[in-house]
């Protein structure tokens, strides 16, 4: 009688089973076809979806932090430096921004600010926002739809006019106020923001006449509501009943609240400023060494403002900001610019993360 064969029987049987589990050779596995030009085209097609859609996702997650900034931060950051009877008044000032500019933007707003015109304003093709649809814009943004761009630009076209509101808070009717920054967003914000960010401005750091990098809205947000400021609050004159009449802030608490909502949203402001979730750090990089510059443009403004004190005395206070921080004398904005001036050197100094980029900047 023959003896039981272990190899011959029960090795085979082993080294068979993976086949039966997993429908494929154990031993010796078949090497994989090479991926076909088609199969390559699909998976950078999924790619560049999932870039897409996640950018997208970025940006509206910015926009709605831009949003975060008018109102509530703003309006509660002004609405407490104003007297206990102008609070309510003072904060739907900044309310009636998020409507008014809305409707503006979506009737001629967008239109006038990225569409194809001059060197100085865009032209009509944009109008009650015909021709922006969910595909890219890619003069813009070539990663997100035309209309996340279009709605993230709109936040910034509201909180424009609503920082010139703490110039003249507590002195101008709410039907002339609404006038006012109305026309203010089509004649003066929609072409700056042509001229600096539109394809063909006059100041776009792409081929502009006068090229200039506005990174997050240095010049088409701050300066343009800085001095329009200034110029409201002169041309209305004094504060009626300053100094005589005592006029502290309602609330420092409302203040201190809307200022720190402000913070949080200016974190949509910059770094949706780079138009997708993933270039930060290149974006970064790549405007360290306009940054460095940008330093000796805020420090600039710094000494203008330190400069203009007497004007800020002699129409009653200003910016509430500069009237509830700094007093009456002209000495304690001066101290507010010194700060701001240093504040910004370091910002825009550290944000290099060494000083050879600077200089190399420079």
């Amino acid at each position: 009688m023959r003896s039981f064969n272990l190899k011959r029987f029960v090795l085979p049987a082993l080294m068979g089973f993976p086949a039966l589990v997993f429908g494929q050779s154990a031993v010796a596995p078949s090497a994989s076809a090479p991926a076909t030009q088609a199969q390559i085209q699909a998976l950078q097609q999924q790619v560049a979806q999932a870039q897409s859609a996640g950018d997208n996702a970025w940006m509206l997650v910015s926009a709605a932090l831009v949003l975060l900034m008018t109102g509530p931060g703003l309006a509660l950051f002004y609405g407490g430096l104003v007297r206990k009877k102008n609070i309510l008044g003072t904060m739907m000032q900044s309310f009636a921004m998020m409507g008014l500019v809305t409707v503006i933007w979506a009737v001629c707003g967008y239109s006038l600010a990225f569409g194809h015109g001059n060197a100085f304003i865009g032209g009509f093709e944009h109008l009650f926002l015909r021709g922006v649809t969910l595909t890219p814009n890619i003069d813009y943004a070539a990663t997100i739809p035309e209309q996340t761009y279009m709605v993230y630009q709109l936040m910034f076209a509201i909180i424009t006019p609503a920082l010139i509101t703490g110039a003249f808070a507590e002195r101008m009717k709410f039907s002339a106020m609404a006038v006012f920054l109305s026309l203010w967003s089509i004649f003066v914000y929609s072409p700056m923001a042509h001229m600096v960010w539109g394809v063909g401005g006059f100041l776009n750091q792409s081929g502009g006449h006068v090229p200039s990098l506005d990174f997050a809205g240095g010049t088409v947000v701050h300066v343009t509501s800085g001095v329009s400021a200034l110029v409201t609050c002169i041309y209305l004159g004094r504060r009626q009943g300053y100094p005589q009449t005592p006029m502290p802030p309602h609330s420092m608490v409302l203040s201190f609240i809307g200022a720190c909502l402000l913070w949080v949203g200016w974190f949509g402001f910059n770094a949706g400023s780079a138009l997708d979730s993933q270039r930060q750090a290149d974006g970064a990089g790549g405007d360290l060494r306009s940054g460095c510059r940008a330093g000796g443009d805020y420090a600039g403004i710094g000494v203008c403002a330190a400069l203009l004190c007497p004007a800020y005395r002699r129409c009653g206070g200003g910016f509430l900001f500069v009237h509830g921080v700094c007093g009456e004398e002209p000495a304690g904005l001066r101290r507010l610019a010194g700060r701001v001036w240093r504040a910004w050197s370091g910002r825009n100094a550290g944000s290099a993360f060494d000083r050879a980029v600077c200089h190399e900047g420079d």
